[in-house]
């Protein structure tokens, strides 16, 4: 959240130039204040673990947020229940005449297929269409992020000799230090990734609209925005929890998949040993400044001027 200054104060401009968010009496007396409207497509197998996965990170901040879940109305989900799913979801039918202030959406176990042989595509594809004069910034995750760029951008994802599993080294693009999806970032952080695709740097460079703000030795591109702040692109799983990877990887294994530990993850990468988390700093502020910055301070106080 920003810090509230004097006017003329003369700490200012140093800390703007240090990319620290300060707002000055005259903006904060002006602000509105409402509940941020966020719907969040869950794509995820386990719906119930990505509700709480996704709660936590967007509940971490000062901001009241009324979050609402929809469902495809295309596939039917093998791994949660009818009465969960009738409780708790909507369907795109449901909300398509509505304005909301965020978007989230999720990954999906997919990478394998080509993306319209994914039998919601074409719901998926409405949906994106809809996101961009309905949703203030919506926020991509893994293959939601590949699905999009591929959607909005054409870029293509590539398949990867093995499945890239474990928690990786990134680091900020020095000359986007300044970027405010950024703003207290260590220059080195790390983030979980769990895929069998990637897209790639060269492709995305060839989009005037995107620019690269992190990126892994190791795991490739992390994360994309594009240059309008109206779409944000992450190819990780910065919301999993300590354990997730675990759960994965020991459920491959039961399933009788050749699924290679997960990297710098467990320590001496033994199973045996309780994992370490390395992300939980990093998913915590990226989620909280795109909802500050991209969501809070950009969206209309009047939702139904969303545009």
């Amino acid at each position: 959240m920003p810090i509230k200054v004097a006017d003329n104060l003369p700490a200012i401009d140093i800390l703007e130039k240090e990319n620290i968010f300060v707002m000055t009496e005259k903006r904060a007396i002006s602000q509105d204040i409402r509940p941020l409207e966020i719907v969040i497509l869950n794509l995820m197998p386990t719906k119930i673990v990505t509700e709480t996965q996704l709660m936590r990170v967007l509940g971490n901040t000062p901001l009241q947020i009324n979050a609402h879940f929809i469902r495809t109305k295309t596939y039917k989900s093998k791994n949660t229940s009818e009465d969960h799913l009738q409780a708790f979801y909507l369907t795109f039918d449901d909300i398509k005449n509505k304005k909301f202030d965020g978007l989230v959406i999720t990954g999906a176990p997919v990478e394998n297929m080509e993306f319209e042989e994914v039998e919601y595509w074409d719901e998926l594809c409405e949906i994106m269409e809809w996101s961009k004069s309905n949703v203030t910034s919506t926020f991509h995750i893994c293959w939601g992020a590949q699905a999009a760029l591929y959607y909005h951008f054409k870029i293509p994802k590539y398949p990867l000799p093995q499945k890239l599993f474990g928690v990786f080294k990134h680091s900020v693009v020095p000359e986007k230090r300044h970027k405010i999806l950024l703003r207290g970032f260590d220059d080195v952080f790390y983030a979980p990734h769990s895929r069998y695709s990637e897209v790639r740097e060269e492709d995305i460079k060839k989009v005037p609209g995107l620019e690269i703000l992190a990126k892994s030795d190791e795991a490739g591109i992390y994360i994309i925005t594009a240059k309008n702040d109206k779409m944000f692109f992450v190819t990780g799983h910065s919301e999993y929890d300590r354990n997730t990877l675990s759960d994965e990887y020991f459920r491959d294994r039961n399933n009788g998949l050749d699924t290679a530990v997960p990297k710098n993850y467990f320590p001496d990468d033994d199973p045996k040993n309780p994992p370490v988390d390395l992300w939980r700093a990093h998913s915590n502020l990226l989620f909280c400044n795109w909802l500050n910055y991209f969501v809070y301070q950009t969206t209309p106080y009047n939702i139904n001027e969303v545009k």
